[in-house]
């Protein structure tokens, strides 16, 4: 993995995404889902995006899909750099070229985003049939050798099966297969393995990290699950109250957590080693925030908060072996380490 990684920060990066912000309008209030999210996507890279329930993470690429409810929230700012062309700047149109085509997007319920009157050949089918130029014929037989490719048994039957007659595992099969129909350069998983017991959930991962390697295909894995993202991806961003807490290579982030937040969420893993009758957990929960926010937003539910936290929001402070991390006291521990360093190349020199 660390391999993969090393040759995908060579290549330019495949999607740049700068200042994100996507507010939610209600009874007159205007509340940060997403506020101020970076982040390069490379060529063949697995990159998770992890936090609590109602930390934005979905809420940041269904902003780049375009599946945002324009009723009851908006996209305030930002760009999506996108093989040269800003995502956010396409037309309608352009936007279902590049969707389904070259970005293409696994969600979280496999029934409810399968449509239970059509076959599942004939949704792979549909897919083909939009953005490929196939006849009927050609898109049943692609529609086939994808459900293969996605390990369906019986491909030839499963074909003209409803997803009702499917198992679980098998309809998350079948939106991967739709998902990969067109050969896009950019697979998103929202959730991909919630649903399934963890027999299936293990063959799903293995199945996305198997079509990295063979397709070069660059996936954004959404998940709260840390497990998943350690067994998964390359580079992870924590994210919380609508912003980006921590980020860094994975086996970084999970050998040494720089942020209360990501260090929380780590302890509250149960582990098999420990013989404990009580689960650690983060006190408290994710507020409701409203723009502009002038806090830490994880103040209240960190043990070491200080006046300057609740006064002051931290950026997304830049620290040695590309990580970043958003809180004032690892801003404080890195400049005491930094004025060490320079003292001791003083005395050096």
């Amino acid at each position: 993995m660390q391999m993969m990684e090393t040759v995908c920060r060579k290549q330019r990066a495949l999607l740049s995404v700068r200042d994100l912000r996507t507010y939610y309008y209600t009874a007159g209030r205007a509340l940060p889902a997403v506020d101020g999210v970076d982040f390069e996507l490379h060529p063949g890279e697995i990159i998770g995006i992890v936090g609590e329930a109602g930390c934005g993470k979905s809420t940041v690429v269904r902003t780049l899909m375009g599946l945002i409810d324009p009723v009851s929230s908006r996209r305030e700012s930002g760009t999506a750099l996108f093989d040269g062309s800003d995502l956010f700047s396409l037309s309608a149109k352009q936007l279902c070229r590049v969707r389904g085509k070259r970005i293409a997007m696994i969600f979280q319920n496999p029934l409810s985003a399968l449509d239970p009157v059509y076959t599942v050949g004939n949704q792979i089918m549909e897919m083909l049939l939009l953005h490929e130029k196939m006849t009927r014929s050609q898109a049943r037989s692609r529609a086939i050798e994808l459900l293969r490719e996605v390990n369906i048994p019986s491909p030839e039957l499963r074909v003209d099966q409803y997803p009702h007659e499917l198992s679980g595992g098998m309809q998350q099969r079948v939106l991967i297969a739709i998902a990969l129909a067109c050969n896009p350069q950019i697979l998103i998983a929202d959730e991909p393995t919630t649903a399934l017991d963890v027999t299936v959930q293990a063959q799903i991962l293995e199945l996305l990290r198997q079509l990295r390697d063979r397709l070069g295909i660059a996936v954004i894995l959404i998940t709260h699950n840390m497990g998943v993202v350690a067994e998964l991806c390359d580079r992870m961003l924590v994210m919380y109250g609508g912003v980006v807490v921590e980020e860094g290579d994975c086996a970084q982030v999970f050998a040494r957590p720089l942020h209360p937040y990501t260090k929380g969420l780590l302890e509250a893993i149960p582990s098999v080693d420990e013989d404990s009758t009580r689960l650690c957990a983060i006190p408290g929960q994710i507020p409701v925030f409203q723009v502009p926010v002038q806090r830490c937003r994880f103040a209240d539910r960190c043990a070491q908060s200080t006046d300057r936290c609740r006064a002051q929001e931290p950026p997304l402070i830049p620290l040695a072996g590309q990580r970043g991390c958003r809180c004032w006291q690892v801003a404080h521990a890195a400049y005491l380490q930094a004025e060490k360093c320079g003292e001791e190349e003083n005395l050096n020199g």
